[in-house]
């Protein structure tokens, strides 16, 4: 067993390691270093860190958080990468997001692991490319998992399990008209056939309402068209930023811009999807018997990766996410050790 407050000492020599999204490296050799010397076995692919056996007995519980971090924002006071602690306070880039609900799930997994041995094989996973939603993340550490039963996501929310998350989807639009001269009126210009096709995306409307989320939402984002003042354009290009939920997922709201727009819309990627959890899931009874306060978030983790029923909640608050001068207390961590100790223990599956 580590000792009182080792996950503090633990954050504080991993903040010091710059670990910006694809180029983790350095970070991950340091947090498998210090695992393996804690006892853990840890099985690596990539820069990815997993501890506990996928092919124990009983159903799999995951614990998930992410080493990465977004590159540091202009407005930083002082180095991002020398974590400064003061009284119950830790200033540092990745200290709220998510480096503080890596260090409380490793000490609740520690704790709880043996304890649950009998009825839950525990798990857990460091990811990294979290904050790109990269190939080298946790979706390339998916395959070896087998089947899993839930999954604990890490990110800041102020310890409330966020039970639905939004989905996001990147369409670039293109409208095809004819060229002409703009003196004489002629051709098909296509940005106007493109502004048809806005007006479409901004009055779509949706029945069906989800419990959790907001509407589905579609933005235009960026646009472009025309080579000279004078030339009616032929080709005009657009971006539309798309939003899903529980209810429309990224293929079905897909359709729906399709069956309004003149333009070929062709999606990035339709991988990032929405969840909810089922009301009758295990998962949202031990919510209930640990009185805890359920949300929707709108923000996006690697729950949207994870084809498992999944709740996201850490330590912290998203609103410090990728700011200057992110901090987190520890507070907030001996919250999150005890709340995620209290929930693996009340998981019936």
């Amino acid at each position: 067993m580590s000792k009182p407050g080792f996950h503090i000492d633990l954050l504080m020599e991993m903040l010091s390691i710059p670990a910006v999204s694809r180029d983790e490296g350095h970070r991950a050799n340091f947090l498998e270093a210090r695992l393996q010397g804690m006892g853990f076995e840890v099985h690596r692919t990539y820069h990815n860190l997993l501890m506990g056996d996928p092919q124990a007995k009983g159903p799999s519980v995951l614990l998930n958080s992410h080493l990465d971090t977004v590159p540091p924002v202009e407005g930083w006071e002082r180095d991002p990468f020398s974590p400064l602690m003061q009284g119950n306070k830790i200033t540092g880039l990745g200290s709220n997001d998510a480096g503080a609900s890596v260090v409380s799930m490793l000490a609740a997994y520690e704790k709880m692991k043996d304890k649950l041995r009998e009825r839950i094989n525990l798990l857990m996973l460091i990811s990294a490319e979290e904050e790109v939603s990269g190939e080298h993340g946790i979706v390339s550490v998916l395959p070896t998992l087998g089947k899993v039963e839930a999954v604990i996501v890490g990110e800041p929310t102020g310890m409330r399990p966020a039970v639905a998350e939004r989905g996001l989807m990147v369409l670039d639009a293109e409208v095809k008209g004819k060229a002409g001269h703009a003196a004489r009126n002629e051709g098909l210009n296509a940005i106007y056939a493109a502004m048809e096709d806005i007006r479409a995306i901004r009055e779509l409307s949706f029945q069906k309402k989800s419990s959790w989320l907001p509407a589905p939402g579609a933005t235009v984002s960026m646009i472009s068209a025309g080579t000279k003042h004078n030339v009616v354009p032929d080709v005009c290009r657009y971006v539309v930023d798309v939003r899903s939920n529980d209810c429309y997922g990224n293929e079905a709201l897909l359709e729906i811009l399709r069956s309004v727009c003149k333009a070929e819309l062709l999606p990035r990627s339709t991988r990032l999807k929405p969840s909810g959890l089922d009301a009758e899931h295990f998962l949202m009874q031990a919510i209930q018997t640990c009185r805890f306060q359920p949300f929707g978030s709108s923000t996006l983790s690697d729950m949207a990766l994870v084809p498992f029923p999944a709740v996201k909640m850490g330590p912290g608050d998203s609103a410090r996410s990728h700011t200057a001068g992110e901090y987190i207390l520890v507070d907030e961590m001996e919250e999150g050790i005890e709340k995620y100790c209290l929930f693996l223990d009340h998981l019936h599956i």
